[in-house]
């Protein structure tokens, strides 16, 4: 696929979006947004991609919206914009049934901040920042970051970085739990690919089902969840890599996990 404002790549089960507006720090313009629906459309479906890596180009990740894009279009509704553009790419993100790694090479602010959140698994450089960079506007956080922060955080320490603004570089983004691992920026490639290895190998469709499980474990009780632990075991247990891996495990050797 061929984009405007994104670089798509796809190798040995791995996909690659990297937001391209390095001259504006990859901020999110409306065509932007689309593109990114568009990406993540076409990861799901292709089956020949089992893992995603989400990026910047350049200095940051992802500085947030446009302003001076926004500015010139003149007063427009907050409301149907993140209807149409932010809602939608947050939702097709979770709803992914294939993981999606961040590689946050950098600031990720605002609704950057939300889309790493949005992530399953974020590899951070040390120099890289979150900032929920909103208030600094007297706006409120949107694009899932209200649902993200607490969960990862707790309430009281997700209330001082929505209120405050705080810069959170990588270890202490670490040491909060936001992010999973950080690395020295000449490393950040190699700690990506260790991520990339597995899950190009790895039973996939377990993946999105895990994927699926944690989502809704997020807003069910304890009866739910066990109810539907079962569905999804069920489901699980049809499917060829649990064959695979069965029989690997009685013949004592490594299974070949094809993502069905």
């Amino acid at each position: 696929m061929t984009f405007q404002f994104l670089k798509y790549e796809t190798t040995e089960g791995v996909a690659t979006i990297t937001l391209n507006r390095p001259d504006v720090y990859n901020a999110l313009n409306d065509e932007i947004t689309f593109e990114l629906q568009d990406a993540f459309k076409a990861v799901a479906k292709n089956a020949a991609v089992r893992v995603v890596v989400l990026t910047g180009e350049g200095k940051a990740f992802c500085s947030g919206q446009d302003l001076k894009a926004g500015a010139k279009q003149g007063k427009r509704s907050f409301l149907d914009s993140l209807h149409k553009r932010y809602n939608p790419l947050i939702l097709g993100m979770r709803n992914l049934p294939k993981p999606i790694v961040c590689k946050l090479n950098g600031v990720a602010a605002g609704a950057g901040c939300s889309l790493a959140l949005a992530s399953d698994i974020i590899v951070a450089s040390e120099e890289a920042a979150l900032i929920e960079v909103f208030i600094n506007i007297g706006l409120v956080p949107d694009s899932g970051s209200s649902f993200f922060l607490p969960r990862l955080t707790g309430m009281a320490k997700a209330f001082e970085l929505c209120s405050m603004g705080n810069k959170i570089k990588g270890k202490e983004a670490f040491d909060l739990g936001l992010v999973n691992k950080v690395v020295k920026p000449e490393e950040l490639d190699a700690a990506v690919k260790q991520y990339t290895d597995y899950f190009a190998q790895a039973p996939t469709r377990a993946i999105g089902l895990i994927k699926k499980m944690l989502n809704k474990s997020a807003t069910s009780t304890l009866e739910e969840m066990l109810e539907y632990e079962a569905y999804c075991q069920e489901i699980a247990g049809s499917t060829h890599d649990h064959q695979e891996g069965v029989t690997a495990f009685l013949e004592k050797r490594k299974p070949s996990f094809t993502g069905n």
